[in-house]
């Protein structure tokens, strides 16, 4: 089974147009996003939701309301301030105000009456969908929420074993912007890691640090430089860098309006959408085929 996941070092290089034109011309894959902070494949995908569930980080503290004597031994030890004592003096009550829990379970330790448990929290949720292309895997963390690593791995997961029952040989992993630990998980065992970035000092920048995170798996990376024709000495220069480097040239894709308007009518850019982009992008299709062939 091969694994390739489409990552950037900033948001808006293209990565998801792309992602999106593979699915739709690959007869065998299934796809996933795991940007779960930011998801946006289902926009172009238009999936219908099969099996959703709840996703739970970590554990955060919950009063038994009928145990509790208020006693107020809690408050204090409560090094993130998410216990307080509510009310006047003479009908004082404790409180826990959940969001502001770290899960350190101090004051369910302390509790004399054991009025304090340690209970799952919800985060986001998770999907398994139907799409014209296959079977998609994808998630959404709640604004604000941790955890977007553990929920990347879940949908990898998923992912991997919706691909095995089907016996499809192929997994696309639309992998979120950055460098940050939800990147490390959307590249943890994959086949072939393609950075797409564009002709930008930013892009540059940005291309660099992810291709450095992507070199310490030691797995082939292919670049793919979106918009590489409104500044092509750039392209020159990112494209010398990603060589020296040790990556692969997968190719360009030209700026190009008709890929613009297809995707702000929400289409995905496949075959049946003739343009210099999408020529561009059949090429790139050939070469990652090769490569992840070779891998």
């Amino acid at each position: 089974m091969k694994e390739i996941v489409i990552v950037s070092g900033k948001g808006g290089t293209g990565k998801t147009t792309l992602l999106g034109y593979l699915a739709s011309v690959m007869n065998n894959a299934v796809t996933a996003d795991c940007d779960v902070d930011a998801p946006n494949l289902h926009l172009l995908l238009k999936p219908k939701i099969l099996h959703r569930e709840d996703f739970a980080g970590m554990k955060v503290a919950t009063i038994i309301g009928s145990a509790c004597t208020n006693c107020g031994k809690c408050v204090p030890v409560c090094r993130f301030g998410a216990i307080k004592s509510i009310g006047n003096p003479s009908l004082m009550k404790v409180a826990i105000e959940q969001g502001s829990c770290e899960g350190c379970a101090l004051c369910s330790r302390i509790c004399p009456s054991k009025a304090i448990k340690m209970v799952d929290k919800k985060v986001g949720e998770w999907f398994i969908s139907k799409t014209v292309f296959g079977t998609m895997v994808h998630a959404l963390l709640e604004p604000g929420e941790d955890n977007s690593g553990k929920l990347v791995a879940m949908v990898k997961q998923r992912a991997r074993m919706a691909a095995k029952e089907e016996g499809v040989g192929t997994i696309l992993v639309d992998g979120p912007p950055g460098i940050g630990c939800s990147v490390i998980s959307s590249l943890s065992g994959c086949s072939l890691a393609i950075i797409v970035t564009e002709p930008t000092e930013s892009g540059f920048s940005d291309a660099k640090r992810i291709m450095d995170l992507a070199k310490g798996f030691n797995l082939p990376i292919g670049l793919v430089t979106n918009k590489a024709d409104l500044n092509q000495d750039l392209t020159r220069r990112i494209e010398e860098h990603a060589v020296a480097e040790g990556a692969h040239l997968l190719g360009s894709i030209p700026y190009d309006e008709v890929l613009a308007n297809t995707m702000a009518q929400g289409r995905t850019a496949g075959k049946n959408v003739a343009s210099p982009a999408t020529h561009a992008m059949s090429k790139i299709h050939r070469k990652m085929m090769d490569l992840i062939g070779q891998a």
